[in-house]
């Protein structure tokens, strides 16, 4: 079995499939974050042009965290540092630069959507974006493989000796697995009320775990990867905290409220609108007015 083509020419132009995988991933994890966004009763209209810096930044991060992590190789090939089409592109690298800049845009072009709620939002986004790129993005790179092995399920990659194991296959299906828990999360909390920011904590627990696994036993050792490691759990331990510290809070207010609000998430009232009203949660415009009547009946927003 020959490796996956990794780059195919139009003419004199070459493509990428890395590049084009990852077009697709930003593109729909757009799409995707604009129909939450609406669902929840916030405007989407801001999202277009705060989503290419997001990422403009995600991909400097990502490849700024990658670069550094690998310092002794691209110390002696520093021309390899601009070329993400040979791969290099660290999550958390993106993460940490990608969800700042989209987050200080969110504040400032839709005030409305407070950064707790922002970050609920986006990890249901982000985590089945990551399933989506890890199958179009380093599956299709060159070195994408992990350890070597001679096991049935393992695959050949570009410039890599051998049958590796297919990391990348399975971080997709170990984030299609995230999401799908994070979802179920995400209908625990609608049922409660809240804590606000539950959903974001367990996806970046699980995500954190899932990464740690990876690196630890899929992929070849080495100074970049025990840092990815340490992150991880991090991650794993930081998440645990913090939404422990979330619920036991959210103890009080469960003891003192009169009534669970059917969409925790929503988008503040307009002020003067009546008593009960509330934004549309459905794949509308974005815009407030759905009736106390609604609401009462349940109707709740769609992953």
């Amino acid at each position: 079995m020959k490796p996956i083509p990794v780059v195919f020419h139009l003419g004199p132009l070459q493509i990428h499939t890395y590049g084009i995988g990852l077009a697709i991933t930003f593109w729909f994890a757009y799409r995707y974050f604009a129909r939450r966004l609406r669902n929840h009763g916030y405007s989407d209209a801001w999202l277009g042009r705060a989503f290419i810096w997001i990422i403009v930044a995600a991909v400097i991060g990502a490849r700024a965290v990658h670069v550094i992590a690998h310092w002794s190789y691209y110390a002696h090939s520093p021309a390899e540092i601009l070329a993400v089409w040979h791969g290099g592109l660290s999550s958390f690298g993106g993460m940490a630069l990608g969800i700042p800049v989209g987050l200080v845009l969110a504040h400032r072009w839709c005030p409305k959507l407070r950064l707790s709620v922002a970050t609920d939002l986006v990890s249901v986004v982000l985590v089945l974006a990551w399933s989506i790129g890890r199958l179009l993005g380093p599956q299709l790179m060159v070195a994408g493989g992990g350890r070597r092995t001679n096991a049935w399920y393992g695959m050949y990659y570009a410039d890599q000796v051998g049958k590796r194991v297919p990391v990348p296959l399975l971080q997709a299906a170990e984030c299609f697995l995230i999401w799908l828990v994070v979802i179920q999360v995400e209908k625990y909390v609608r049922r409660r009320g809240g804590p606000i920011g539950f959903v974001a904590t367990a996806a970046a627990s699980l995500y954190g775990l899932s990464r740690f696994t990876d690196e630890y036993v899929f992929l070849p050792h080495g100074a970049g990867g025990v840092g990815v490691e340490v992150i991880s759990l991090v991650f794993v331990g930081a998440g645990i905290l913090f939404g422990t510290f979330l619920l036991r809070r959210d103890r009080l207010r469960l003891q003192t409220a009169d009534a669970m609000p059917i969409d925790p998430w929503a988008a503040p009232l307009p002020e003067g609108d009546e008593e009960g009203a509330g934004p549309e949660l459905g794949a509308g415009s974005g815009t407030a007015g759905e009736s106390g009547r609604q609401r009462a009946a349940g109707m709740t927003s769609s992953p």
